[in-house]
């Protein structure tokens, strides 16, 4: 058997290919992220006249880069493994020269493919790249409406600082509508109380009227905010809604896509509370096959949720802290998860609420209940069944299995 590990880069590849007894057979190569340079590759293996039923190929997950060459490798017939480049970084510990080269982390890549311990990403479907990648797409815009929000407060802080107690929510569709047309204390002033009272009532549907309006305008009348300006921050105000809008719509569209996507999985990960079609999503993908975790405990780790204890020598910190390794897009998702779960689940609440009353912080409780969900997932997911409340009597029989 022989083994070939690709160390994976943006613009060029390097290969290293090994025997059974670990010894590589010539010097590592470079080759272009391209079709041509795949081609390059496969003329090595027919040169060392290595067969792809004697070959095993290992790459890490690197960014997105991997993708092209792992489906194209895929294609040609090849059996591929991709793993966390995690357990590349725990294997290249070993070596008492620890440089990073691309000739070295492909030669060890190669040799843990040889020793076979390593947990492979399985993108055997289709669909759970499609839900990946769009996905990781909605946090991506999720992330730019909150830069939007940001920007828009910090322009009202200082042209309006009264706005913030006008709506409960000043990014509600209502407050959306008058920010667009009135972004200022002097818009406001500058519109009849009849006009505005008919904005009001047709963007909330009836909720406001008049007396939204009246409101409004005496805020404006009495606003301490900046008297210069005002029409920079005016047209910055109008942009921001306009852009948040648009990212609105987008999401609602994605999430449409991406139900459409988990579905078709016919997965059980939304029947734990907590957890609905859009982290649902998240989690599956980013999973992937949930075979390659022989513990729960090692989904944990992958998920960056794990407790790190600082200790040195006779020292051992008493402040823990979760590792933060592996996925953060998994790590994300299941922390939300968590925070719905502490409150809605029984079993996470109960077990939430012990953590706070023994005085623990409202995030590390949080970061334990993370740490019980992944459990949970994995048990829901290994077994391939749906979640179901445990029966008062039958506690010790639960879907939370301790690791």
């Amino acid at each position: 058997m022989f083994y070939c590990g690709i160390d994976i880069a943006k613009y060029k590849h390097e290969a290293t290919v090994i025997d059974g007894a670990g010894a590589a057979l010539l010097d590592s190569i470079s080759f272009a992220n391209s079709k041509e340079g795949c081609e390059k590759l496969l003329a090595l293996f027919q040169r060392l006249e290595i067969s792809k039923d004697d070959l095993l190929i290992g790459m890490e997950a690197t960014g997105h880069y991997w993708l092209s060459v792992y489906g194209y490798l895929l294609e040609q017939g090849f059996e591929v493994k991709v793993i966390n480049p995690i357990q590349s970084e725990a294997f290249r510990k070993m070596y008492i020269r620890q440089t990073k080269n691309d000739r070295k982390d492909s030669f060890i890549i190669a040799q843990i493919m040889r020793f076979g311990q390593f947990s492979a990403t399985n993108l055997s479907e289709e669909v759970i790249v499609a839900m990946r990648q769009l996905s990781r797409y909605r946090l991506a815009l999720v992330d730019a409406c909150g830069d939007c929000k940001r920007r828009v407060i910090a322009l009202l802080d200082q042209v309006f600082p009264e706005y913030d107690t006008l709506f409960s929510d000043t990014f509600g569709v209502t407050s959306k509508e008058v920010l667009s047309q009135y972004p200022t204390p002097e818009d406001l002033l500058s519109v009849s109380t009849q006009k505005l009272s008919g904005l009001l009532e047709k963007a909330s549907h009836g909720r406001f009227g008049k007396e939204k309006a009246e409101q409004l305008k005496a805020a404006a009348a009495s606003s301490f905010g900046v008297s210069f300006a005002k029409d920079a921050f005016a047209f910055q105000i109008r942009q921001l809604i306009e852009q948040l809008e648009f990212l609105e719509g987008q999401i609602t569209e994605l999430e449409e896509r991406i139900s459409s996507l988990l579905k078709q999985t016919g997965s059980y990960i939304t029947t734990i509370p907590g957890i609905g079609d859009t982290l649902g999503a998240i989690i599956l993908s980013e999973i992937g096959d949930i075979h390659r975790f022989d513990a729960p405990n090692k989904l944990v780790a992958f998920a960056g949720l794990d407790v790190r204890v600082t200790q040195s020598g006779e020292f051992t910190g008493t402040r823990q802290k979760i590792s933060k390794r592996g996925s953060p897009h998994l790590r994300r998702a299941i922390w939300l998860a968590a925070s719905r779960a502490a409150f809605c689940d029984p079993i996470l609440s109960e077990y939430y609420q012990s953590l706070r009353a023994r005085g623990k912080h409202h995030l590390t409780a949080i970061g334990a209940v993370s740490r019980k969900l992944c459990n949970t997932i994995y048990t829901i997911l290994k077994e391939n069944r749906p979640w179901q409340p445990v029966p008062p009597r039958d506690k010790k029989v639960s879907n939370h299995t301790e690791q």
